[in-house]
């Protein structure tokens, strides 16, 4: 009770600032609607413990930021999203999550059949994508853990299915999602542009090995140009056989080496030893340097590929609320925009040119959604979350933010996923007091900034006459 009191008195707060204290409209102002039930549809950001089972329920987890009512030890940290603060918030009844299980590796603990909650309405899943059914952490990616990833036509389709086909006048319907289908895309592209660059430092090093390494061990020989032409060519036709490794490729070479005339000294070890440890160097440096490039130019090539794809998922996720939701009978949808991901510490963590491409490509979802819901402004209240989020990184103290770079969270059994992160007594957070920081892991805000979120919509809501 104490942790609802406290999301309730911080909301009314937001609500009297966004109000500027004013009623003298009141009289004027078209009646309110009621609301009997929120439904949400997304990802990670929504989710209210789709996968709170298994080794994820033991671990004390099951939503993306620190779990757990923790007010004991700060009042901000109170465990829930931002999607529970609004039910707070409106008197609802507290989301529950539609879909509960995990499709992962047993011996883990991440196979848990999946559960139907029909009275349940909180859709959102971590890892979902629009369209795509393979999201971040879904069993496809190789992910043991095997979240279940269901994607918003998906979690629409099963919603009206449950509902006889229809939204009801008295539903509040939240949609935020776009997220998963930039992380995978650049999860996709990162994957390419390693393998083409360790392709390329491969054959570099090989070549830099036989060039060097023929260099040193003809050194001794009678006619050491015509040592070398046979040394190389010897650890390059090894080099070409299959099951050939990099000690084979040496082998070959000090053993053509001894056997050029004048040169029976560099069978020795003790004479081939340094030269192959110099040239060992040497090809690893020819390697890394020659795999950086082509995996840069791999991702120059094409990454800017991928903007018209989140381009498109925009649409697609405007095309699904136009004809599956607001067809369909909803007539108050809240929607949400794409947060700036390039603000968040793993966007941070990138390159300038991966920065610039995350960037196009959140840009690229969020003018595609908008454009998308044209005409549908009656029904449609736009909430603006990418503005705002990275106006928090930008000025954090403006909005209370004690920390807007840093995880809060820190490893954990999962890694360093906020699904499994939790204050207190056998906890994972870092050490000092968090409860103001921005995010809880690289990318999933802490309580405080869910908080936010709900402050923004409550806002959002109270300007409308929603709320």
């Amino acid at each position: 009770m104490r942790q609802t009191n406290f999301a309730l008195a911080l909301l009314a707060a937001a609500a009297l600032t966004a109000c500027g204290g004013s009623d003298s409209n009141n009289s004027a102002a078209p009646a309110k609607p009621v609301f009997a039930a929120q439904i949400s549809f997304g990802d990670s950001l929504s989710d209210v413990g789709t996968y709170a089972v298994g080794t994820v329920a033991a671990l004390g987890g099951g939503k993306y930021t620190i779990n757990g009512n923790n007010i004991a030890i700060n009042p901000a940290l109170h465990g829930k999203n931002w999607t529970e603060l609004m039910a707070a918030q409106m008197g609802l009844a507290a989301p529950c999550a539609a879909v509960t299980g995990l499709d992962g590796v047993a011996a883990q603990g991440f196979a848990v059949p999946v559960v139907k909650n029909l009275t349940c309405t909180g859709y959102a899943q971590g890892g979902s994508r629009v369209t795509n059914p393979v999201g971040p952490g879904n069993k496809l990616t190789g992910a043991a853990i095997g979240q279940l990833t269901y994607p918003l036509v998906q979690q629409v389709a099963d919603h009206l299915q449950r509902a006889g086909g229809l939204f009801k006048s008295t539903d509040i319907v939240y949609v935020l999602a776009g997220g998963n289908d930039a992380l995978a895309l650049l999860g996709q592209l990162t994957a390419a542009a390693t393998a083409a660059g360790n392709a390329a430092g491969a054959k570099a090093g090989g070549a830099a090995l036989i060039d060097t390494l023929s260099t040193s061990l003809a050194s001794g020989a009678t006619n050491p140009a015509t040592a070398k032409t046979a040394i190389a060519t010897a650890m390059a036709t090894e080099a070409a056989r299959a099951g050939s490794t990099s000690t084979t490729i040496v082998q070959v070479g000090v053993g053509t080496a001894a056997a050029q005339p004048g040169n029976l000294a560099v069978g020795n070890p003790a004479v081939y030893g340094p030269m192959v440890a110099a040239a060992t160097t040497a090809a690893n440096a020819a390697g890394a340097a020659a795999g950086a490039a082509a995996g840069a130019a791999y991702g120059a090539a094409n990454g800017p590929a991928l903007v018209p794809v989140m381009a498109q998922a925009g649409a697609d996720l405007a095309a699904l609320i136009r004809t599956q939701i607001i067809g369909k009978g909803a007539t108050h949808v809240v929607l949400l925009n794409l947060p700036d991901l390039g603000s968040s510490p793993s966007g941070k963590s990138q390159s300038a040119s991966s920065q610039q491409l995350i960037a196009g490509m959140v840009s690229g979802f969020n003018i595609a959604l908008r454009v998308g819901i044209d005409g549908l402004d009656d029904k449609i209240l736009f909430v603006d979350v990418f503005t705002a989020s990275q106006n928090q990184v930008l000025n954090p103290a403006a909005y209370g933010i004690s920390n807007a770079t840093t995880p809060a969270c820190g490893p954990n059994a999962l890694g360093t996923t906020s699904l499994v992160c939790k204050a207190g007594v056998g906890g994972n957070v870092i050490a000092g007091d968090v409860s103001h920081y921005l995010f809880a892991d690289d990318v999933h805000p802490a309580p405080y900034g869910q908080t936010l979120i709900a402050k923004m919509v409550a806002d959002s809501l109270i300007a409308r006459g929603w709320l």
